[in-house]
């Protein structure tokens, strides 16, 4: 959710235990759980990879939020006085606390999370369980395909689909919902990528 692991970076098991202190078979099931997810590969004698999803399939994942979010909203808004919009609220006062601190990872986390706070709103399990692994995707595909201009959602965007939800303006959320993605999948560049490193320890800041 963060972008630190690159698409493509070796997940090394032995390395993953000198990391996190941990046995080799507690590493092997958190493995095994994330290719259930799809966020890594398990490659025959070769080992763990972070997923490396291609153009097409990123297509699809933001054709897939396309489906799911905008309906979703509309739906918030014209329920807005029946549900509880509180997660919301303070999702956004986090976000805006990250950027006026400047932590550059936690507005990254928190940028994804907001979409599956929306989903978390609605109240709808099955929702929120894809929402999540679309975000997750969305995070990897801006990981490989993005620069850090474009590794959060744009300030402010989040917060005016909030405004609408609350004002019970389904249209307005709606539209800006839609806007919203278009200016994430916009701002990537799917003929460059960048490249896997190699330091787990490093990039996970357990050093």
């Amino acid at each position: 959710m963060e972008q630190r692991l690159a698409p493509n970076t070796k997940l090394s098991e032995a390395r993953l235990c000198e990391t996190f202190g941990v046995g080799r078979m507690r590493v092997r099931r958190a493995l095994l759980l994330l290719s259930s997810q799809g966020l890594i590969e398990l490659q025959s004698n070769r080992g763990a990879y972070v997923a490396c999803p291609d153009k097409s399939e990123a297509n699809d994942v933001f054709a897939a939020r396309m489906l799911i979010e905008p309906p979703l909203v509309r739906q918030l808004a014209q329920s807005s006085s029946d549900i509880d919009l509180t997660v919301l609220v303070d999702h956004i006062a986090l976000e805006d606390a990250a950027r006026i601190q400047n932590e550059r990872t936690e507005i990254i986390r928190l940028s994804g999370e907001f979409h599956t706070k929306l989903a978390q709103a609605s109240g709808n399990k099955f929702v929120f369980r894809m929402m999540r692994e679309l975000v997750t995707r969305t995070s990897l595909i801006v990981g490989l395909f993005g620069s850090s201009q474009n590794a959060s959602c744009p300030d402010d965007e989040h917060n005016n689909i909030l405004k609408a939800i609350q004002t019970k303006n389904a249209e307005l959320a709606e539209q800006l919902l839609i806007s919203h993605l278009n200016h994430i999948q916009s701002g990537l560049d799917m003929e460059s990528r960048q490249e896997p490193q190699d330091d787990l320890a490093a990039i996970l800041g357990m050093d």
